[in-house]
């Protein structure tokens, strides 16, 4: 079965946890502003055994490692040399390290890969974001390397202004894939910038994505822009939630708390279902632990 084909059937669908914190909490390196990036360079067994635990706690979309696999996050670590290189060198090293990430998702044996892609700059800064041709041209690149190293679909994630995303959009669309969409949202239910849900919504349906989520977001918070999102959407195309526990941390991009444990996420979670989330999953600060919840949640 094909994604598009298994995204729209009636069971919903369970995507797998965190990456780059879940890393770091094993004790493998991830400074900014590569993150999990750096894994993909330095420790790609980790990522594979973690890939593994993902699948053996019942993930059925495994998100690929290139949050920060751009040009971007490389020129900002480029050595000298490589700085002399220009463009084509951080071009070569940005698709290396995308198609090791793929290789590295596809070895856990998932029934289906998601090339991760998330904003350019800060995920929650929106006064970071880049003009918008910029935001073309970079979010192009990334989105065809993933579709070169062999994705099933593209998941934006952590998306914090309605023009980043719908310029991400455009570009992942632009490679035929399946592209889903998550914002992240403040303690208000807005969008990082201060736009509604329902404006995203409508934004990024109007690109005809395949499917909108809130993501990123405290476990606490996750419900009314839900409720937003539910209603905006109204059936058009599935929608999907899943939180993050833990706080942000200017090193490692994030610090795990143990403010949820998976029998609370889970619990949460069951109501996202009840409110039409059709794909579930975690994000910051989540563990293999909380996935398995979230199977034993969906098995009811």
């Amino acid at each position: 079965m094909d994604f598009r084909s298994r995204w729209h059937a009636a069971r919903p669908l369970l995507l797998d946890a965190a990456l780059g914190s879940e890393l770091a909490r094993r004790g493998v390196a991830t400074p900014l502003p590569l993150w999990s990036a750096a894994a993909v360079r330095d420790a790609p067994d980790a990522i594979a055994a973690l890939h593994a635990d993902h699948v053996a706690a019942g993930a059925e979309i495994v998100t690929t490692a290139t949050f920060r696999t751009t040009r971007r996050a490389l020129a900002k670590v480029a050595h000298a040399s490589a700085a002399r290189d220009g463009e084509r060198n951080l071009a070569a090293q940005a698709r290396a390290l995308v198609a090791r990430a793929v290789q590295l998702a596809r070895r856990a044996a998932p029934p289906f890969v998601a090339g991760s892609i998330a904003p350019l700059e800060e995920c929650y800064d929106p006064q970071l974001v880049p003009d918008d041709a910029t935001l073309a041209r970079e979010h192009a690149w990334l989105a065809r390397d993933l579709a070169d190293a062999g994705v099933d679909l593209l998941l934006l994630e952590t998306m914090n202004t309605i023009r980043e995303a719908t310029a991400a959009a455009r570009a992942a669309r632009a490679t035929g894939l399946p592209v889903i969409v998550g914002f992240v949202c403040r303690s208000d239910g807005r969008l990082m910038s201060g736009e509604t849900v329902a404006a995203a919504a409508r934004a990024l349906l109007a690109e005809r994505v395949d499917g909108l989520a809130i993501n990123c977001t405290p476990v606490a918070s996750i419900e009314p822009p839900l409720v937003e999102l539910r209603d905006a959407v109204a059936g058009r195309v599935p929608i999907g939630a899943w939180g993050n526990i833990g706080r942000t941390d200017d090193i490692v991009g994030w610090t795990t708390t143990d403010d949820c444990s998976p029998e609370q996420y889970a619990a949460a979670a069951a109501r996202w279902l009840e409110l039409g989330a059709h794909l579930l999953g975690g994000c910051c600060g989540t563990t293999p632990a909380h996935l398995a919840a979230l199977r034993e949640l969906l098995a009811r």
